[in-house]
């Protein structure tokens, strides 16, 4: 069977298979970790935003996504994953697809850019690659480019682990108040870079603030 290429002409749209994934999903996060969720009352009902997370394992969509009982997340991936036919219908079954790093991917960014304008939620990682200590890393200004384009608010949120990667290790996941798009900082429909990499601070910013309350209790 040969790997197909992702269609980003395709409506964004959500199905049942991500909610009936959801027990698959915990079983497979609780035998990685023990995870606590603080803040789920922060997840707006309805409405389309970007959810802006620092970003320490693969499985990161997984582990915010259980936290979101209600809705459903839809998240972007390093290309190379759609190599792997296997992995490549398992993330587009939920809601992923694949984007170029280090590269102007306009398919991805415009497909992107759709989810949060029909409604739903994109989850991002600003950072770009995962953390390699743990600790939130250096932010690029994709999530305040699509912000901007999109129209949207953004709901920082906070993986904290102490503990490594390990097996077990306990896992504190922070959801905080969403940051209305005319609170970003926008001067203008059409953002310098200066602008992008303000307003990709503040948004960053929010992320390490609850990062650094660390674990809950």
């Amino acid at each position: 069977m040969s790997i197909k290429e992702f269609d980003f002409t395709k409506e964004v749209k959500e199905g049942k298979t991500y909610d009936r994934l959801r027990g698959l999903g915990s079983l497979v996060a609780g035998s990685k970790f023990k995870i606590k969720y603080v803040g789920t009352e922060n997840i707006p009902d309805e409405g389309g935003f970007i959810l802006a997370s620092n970003h320490v394992n693969l499985i990161d969509p997984l582990t915010i996504g259980l936290g979101i009982k209600k809705r459903q997340l839809h998240f972007m991936a390093k290309k190379e994953l759609w190599n792997h036919l296997i992995v490549a219908w398992a993330f587009t079954t939920v809601n992923g697809f694949p984007i170029a790093r280090g590269a102007a991917d306009t398919d991805a960014f415009k497909f992107a850019m759709q989810i949060p304008q029909k409604g739903y939620i994109l989850a991002m990682f600003p950072e770009g690659t995962r953390s390699k200590d743990g600790k939130p890393g250096k932010p690029k200004r994709g999530v305040a480019r699509l912000a901007a384009g999109a129209k949207c608010g953004v709901l920082p949120v906070s993986i904290y682990n102490d503990e490594g990667l390990k097996r077990h290790s306990k896992v504190t996941v922070r959801f905080g108040k969403l940051i209305p798009y005319e609170e970003l900082g926008f001067t203008s429909d059409k953002p310098s870079r200066e602008e992008e990499t303000e307003v990709t601070d503040k948004i960053f910013d929010a992320i390490k603030a609850l990062w650094e309350e660390g674990h809950c209790e």
